[in-house]
C-alpha cells in the first residue's frame, strides 16, 4: 500500500521502506531489524521507540483512532514469492499482545501487525481503547417525547398565543356575558333574542329538511319568512347543538363572544401580513374589534360578526405573496390560502348582508385594481411577472364559490322584495339614519370612559344608536402620527389616508353634500345597495384603516426601541423601554371598556312548550314577538308571530283582527288564517283591550279556553 521497497541497499530517500538494515529516517515501518525513530510499528522484532509497555506495535491505534496501519500490505510475502529476513525474525518472535487490542471474533493475532490478510479473510476490527470513557449516545426519543415536543412547539407559536389571547381579551371584555349565559343577553333582549332564535333555526331545519330553510315557522303562512331579515346562516353549525330557549340563549352568548376574538384575531392577522410588528398588528386588531362605536352595537350580531373580513384579506395577501411593506414577493406565492381567503370570504357573506355586501363590492374592486397593477408593471417593466397558473386557478374557482354562495344567499331576498315591494328602503329612510360630522366624535352610552361625557352630544343626534361614531380618540391621534412616523412608505400612508376620508364620506349616507357624489349613486345604481339602512355601520372600514395605519407608527417607534437598546452600554433601561411601547395597547384596551347592560330574558311560558301550530301569542307587537320567535325553539311549532326589519301586510291584518278577540268575527278570521291555538300572556294584557275580555265564556263560540300557567290557551 503506502510503502514501496526499495530494490537496493541504499535507504530510500523519502524514508517509507528500505530492504536493508538502514533505518528509514521517517518511515512508518522498517523493514530491518532496527528500530524506526517515529514508526508506528516495527517489522522486526525489537519495540518501536513509540510503543507503550514495550509491546510490539500491533496497529496504529495510538494516531488512529484504532483503525488498522495504512501500511498492512507490507507484511504480505514480496510478489516474488520470497520471504524477507525482516518477515522471518517477526514470525519467530511471536510478541504477546494484550486482549483489548482486537475485536476480532475470538481469534488471536499471529502477527504483531495485528491486520494480516490470509486467504482473503476480512481485516479484524479494532476497538478504540477510550472508548469506555466516551459519553452515551442520547437515547432516541419515544413517539410520546416526539409527541409531546410538538404539542408545547405548537402551544408556543405566534398563531395560538395570538387566538388564546384574543379569546381571553374576548371573555374579559364582554363580562358579564358568559356569567348567566342561559338567562341574560347583551345590550337587550329584543333584537338578540330574535338572532338567536335564526341560529337554532338554521340549525334545526338543516337537520331535519334543509328545503324548507327560507320557509321559517314564524310569519306563518308567509313565504321566503327567513330572508325578512340578515340570517346569520354561517352559524348554523352551532345551531345543530341543543334544544329549546336555554340552548338558543347559551349559544348566541357563546357566538357573542366568539365574534370578538375572531374580529381581533383578524385584525391582528390583516396587520401582520401587511408587515406590522407584533404590538403594531395587537394594536390594530384590539382597536377594530373594540371601537367605542361599536358598543352601540352590541345588540347586532350580524354587526359585531365582522371578523371573516380582516381574516380573509389576510390569507388572500398571504396566499398571492403580498404585503404592504415589501410589495409582490412571488417566492412566497401559496395557492391553499387563496382558497381558505375565498372560503373565510364566502362565509362572512353567509352571516348578512348587511355587512357582507360592502366586503363583496370591496372584494370586487380589489381584484380588479390588482388585475390592472398586474398589467401595468408588465407593461413597464417588459419583462413577465410572475403569478402561476395554480395561482390563476384558485382565484377563478375561488372567486366563482364566493359568488355562487353571494347568489344563493341574495335569491331568497329578490323574492321577499318581488312580494313585499313596500319592504324596500327609500332614500329617505336613509336620510333618518344618516349620521352628521359630529357622530364621529361622539361615543355611545356604553362607553365605560367616554360615555357620561358625552351625553349632551348624543342628545343633539337624532337617532344616537346609529349616530354615534367614535372609533376611538387614542386611535384618531396613532393614526395621525402613523402619517409621519410609519414603517409604511409615503404613499402607501397616503392610499390609507384616502380610504378613511372616502369611507367617512360614505358613512355619513346623504348628510355628505346630500350624498350625491358619494352614498346616493351607490343606492340607485349598485344592486342590493338599497337595502342597507344604516350607512354609519361603514364606520367598520373607518375604524380597519385607522387601525392599520396605527400599527404602522407602533410597529416603527417598537423598531426604534430596539434599536435604541441594542446599542445602549449598559442595556439596563432596555425592559423598561420596551415595556413602554406596550402603552399603546393598553389605552386603546381601555378606550373600548364598556358598561353593556345585561338583561334577563322574559321566561318561556309553560304554554308555548306544548301548544300545536299554527298559533298566534296575544299580545302581538315588534318587540314582543322576537321573544315568541325564541320561545318556539321548543320544537319549532309554526306561529304567526314574526320580529324583523320591516311587518308584511298579513301579520298587520291579523293584529288588528285580534284587537277584539275572542270574538265571532275574530275567531273565524283565524280560522281562515290558519290558526288553531291562540295563546293570550295574561302579564303583558294591563293596558289592553284583553284585560277585560281574558276571562269571558266562550262555549258561545265554539272553541275552548284552558289557564295554562300564566297564560290562557285558546283551541280554535
Amino acid at each position: 500500500m503506502n510503502s514501496t521497497a526499495a530494490k537496493d541497499g541504499v535507504p530510500a530517500k523519502d524514508g517509507k521502506d528500505s530492504k536493508d538494515g538502514v533505518p528509514a529516517k521517517d518511515s512508518k515501518d522498517s523493514k530491518s531489524g532496527t528500530p524506526a525513530k517515529d514508526s508506528k510499528d516495527s517489522k522486526s522484532g525489537t519495540p518501536a521507540k513509540d510503543s507503550k509497555d514495550n509491546t510490539p506495535a500491533t496497529g496504529s491505534e495510538d494516531n488512529n483512532g484504532g483503525k488498522g496501519s495504512d501500511d498492512a500490505e507490507s507484511s504480505a510475502p514480496p510478489k516474488d514469492g520470497k520471504d524477507s529476513p525482516a518477515q522471518g525474525a517477526a514470525a519467530e518472535a511471536k510478541p504477546t499482545t494484550r486482549w483489548w487490542r482486537w475485536a476480532g471474533k475470538g481469534k488471536r493475532a499471529g502477527k504483531t501487525d495485528g491486520a494480516t490478510k490470509t486467504d482473503g479473510a476480512a481485516t479484524p476490527v479494532v476497538a478504540d481503547r477510550w472508548e469506555a470513557f466516551a459519553s452515551a449516545p442520547e437515547p432516541r426519543p419515544s413517539v410520546f417525547t416526539r409527541a409531546g415536543r410538538a404539542v408545547g412547539r405548537f402551544l408556543i407559536h405566534e398563531w395560538t398565543l395570538a387566538t388564546l389571547c384574543s379569546v381571553a381579551l374576548a371573555v374579559l371584555m364582554t363580562w358579564p356575558t358568559l356569567r348567566y349565559p342561559r338567562y341574560t343577553l347583551p345590550q337587550d333582549y329584543w333584537d338578540p333574542s330574535l338572532q338567536a332564535w335564526q341560529m337554532a333555526w338554521s340549525g334545526h331545519i338543516l337537520l331535519a329538511d334543509p328545503a324548507r330553510l327560507w320557509q321559517s315557522n314564524t310569519f306563518f303562512p308567509e313565504l321566503w319568512s327567513f330572508a325578512f331579515s340578515d340570517t346569520l346562516l354561517g352559524y348554523a353549525p352551532a345551531g345543530m347543538l341543543g334544544s329549546g330557549p336555554e340552548d338558543a340563549l347559551l349559544r348566541y352568548n357563546i357566538m357573542f363572544v366568539l365574534a370578538h376574538a375572531l374580529a381581533t384575531l383578524g385584525a391582528y392577522a390583516l396587520a401582520r401580513q401587511l408587515g406590522a410588528g407584533r404590538i403594531g398588528a395587537a394594536v390594530a386588531g384590539v382597536s377594530y374589534t373594540y371601537a367605542p362605536w361599536l358598543l352601540a352595537q352590541a345588540g347586532h350580531l350580524h354587526v359585531i360578526s365582522n371578523g371573516g373580513i380582516p381574516l380573509a384579506l389576510a390569507m388572500l395577501a398571504r396566499g398571492h405573496g403580498w404585503s404592504l411593506r415589501h410589495g409582490y414577493r412571488p417566492e412566497r406565492r401559496h395557492d391553499g390560502w387563496v382558497y381558505a381567503g375565498w372560503l373565510v370570504a364566502a362565509w362572512q357573506l353567509s352571516l348578512g348582508f348587511g355587512i357582507g355586501l360592502p366586503f363583496a363590492y370591496f372584494l370586487a374592486g380589489a381584484v380588479l385594481v390588482a388585475v390592472v397593477l398586474f398589467y401595468a408593471r408588465r407593461l413597464r417593466t417588459r419583462q413577465p411577472v410572475p403569478f402561476g397558473r395554480r395561482l390563476f386557478v384558485a382565484d377563478v374557482l375561488g372567486g366563482l364559490f364566493f359568488a355562487g354562495v353571494g347568489a344563493l344567499m341574495a335569491y331568497p331576498f329578490f323574492q321577499v322584495t318581488k312580494l313585499h315591494p313596500y319592504a324596500e328602503r327609500t332614500i329617505a329612510d336613509i336620510s333618518i339614519f344618516s349620521p352628521p360630522a359630529s357622530g364621529f366624535v361622539t361615543a355611545p352610552s356604553e362607553s365605560r370612559i367616554w360615555g357620561g361625557l358625552h351625553e349632551g352630544a348624543r342628545a343633539a343626534l337624532p337617532w344616537h344608536p346609529e349616530m354615534t361614531l367614535l372609533p376611538g380618540f387614542v386611535l384618531y391621534a396613532l393614526a395621525l402620527g402613523g402619517l409621519f412616523f410609519s414603517v409604511w412608505r409615503l404613499r402607501h400612508r397616503l392610499l390609507l389616508l384616502a380610504g378613511v376620508l372616502v369611507t367617512m364620506a360614505f358613512a355619513m349616507g346623504t348628510r355628505f353634500f346630500d350624498g350625491t357624489v358619494t352614498y346616493v349613486p351607490l343606492f340607485e345604481h349598485v344592486p342590493g345597495w338599497s337595502a342597507l339602512r344604516t350607512p354609519g355601520r361603514l364606520m367598520l372600514w373607518t375604524t380597519l384603516l385607522l387601525g392599520l395605519l396605527a400599527a404602522g407608527a407602533v410597529t416603527a417607534l417598537t423598531d426604534r426601541v430596539r434599536e435604541l437598546t441594542a446599542q445602549r452600554i449598559p442595556s439596563w433601561p432596555g425592559p423598561w423601554l420596551r415595556m413602554a411601547t406596550l402603552l399603546p395597547l393598553l389605552l386603546v384596551t381601555v378606550e373600548g371598556l364598556n358598561t353593556t347592560p345585561h338583561p334577563v330574558v322574559p321566561t318561556q311560558p309553560a304554554a308555548m312548550r306544548s301548544a300545536q301550530g299554527p298559533l298566534l301569542v296575544l299580545p302581538s307587537n315588534q318587540s314582543l314577538d322576537q321573544h315568541v320567535m325564541l320561545w318556539s325553539t321548543s320544537g319549532f311549532p309554526d306561529v304567526v308571530n314574526g320580529g324583523s326589519g320591516f311587518t308584511p301586510r298579513q301579520l298587520d291584518d291579523v293584529r288588528r283582527a285580534s284587537q277584539s278577540f275572542p270574538d265571532q268575527t275574530s275567531v273565524e278570521y283565524l280560522r281562515l288564517y290558519g290558526v288553531r291555538t291562540v295563546v293570550l300572556l295574561r302579564g303583558q294584557v294591563p293596558g289592553t283591550p284583553w284585560e277585560l275580555t281574558i276571562d269571558a265564556p266562550v262555549e258561545s263560540l265554539g272553541i275552548t279556553r284552558e289557564d295554562v300557567g300564566d297564560a290562557v290557551v285558546y283551541r280554535l
